[in-house]
């Protein structure tokens, strides 16, 4: 098997289920957020729509130097909607590659030392793409919180049985 039929399978699911969630923040509450440490419902659902570019920045660099990464931020729901399709995208191309490709091994920097390294197909499933998950429930709780419905994704939601 090709890693990148599975990879490309994997993102497509999680991009559909995180399009899912952008679609019901409420579009007069961007700046809301439950706590002051807390993200902003923009800057989440920015950095969720932003998520599947960092598959392109795996396959396509092998460091990543953090001390220059500024998150994009994006001013409407259709926008990161927009960011979020556009993103994974370029993403399914990224990872049309033979397998030998994500053995390659891939560094993050921040203040000249290497904070992590392991190969490519490691970071794309161990540090990537678990984000989309990760983040969309944590956007759940934001919306729970703002008493918006929750979308089905691994399975029913109480919202939508």
């Amino acid at each position: 098997m090709e890693l990148q039929d599975m990879l490309i399978v994997e993102l497509e699911h999680e991009v559909a289920l995180t399009e899912k969630f952008l679609k019901r923040i409420p579009k007069d509450k961007l700046e809301w957020r439950p706590h002051q440490k807390s993200m902003s419902l923009k800057q989440l659902g920015s950095h969720l729509a932003e998520i599947p570019s960092w598959v392109t920045g795996t396959m396509v660099q092998d460091e990543m130097i953090m001390d220059d990464y500024k998150p994009p931020i994006t001013e409407s729901v259709d926008e990161m909607v927009k960011v979020l399709k556009s993103s994974a995208e370029e993403a399914k191309k990224a990872l049309k590659v033979p397998n030998s490709k994500f053995d390659k091994h891939w560094k993050m920097i921040q203040g000249g030392k290497t904070v992590m390294e392991m190969p490519k197909h490691q970071v794309l499933r161990g540090m990537v793409l678990i984000q989309l998950p990760h983040h969309r429930a944590q956007l759940g709780v934001f919306l729970l919180l703002l008493d918006q419905s929750l979308p089905a994704t691994y399975g029913p939601s109480a919202d939508e049985q």
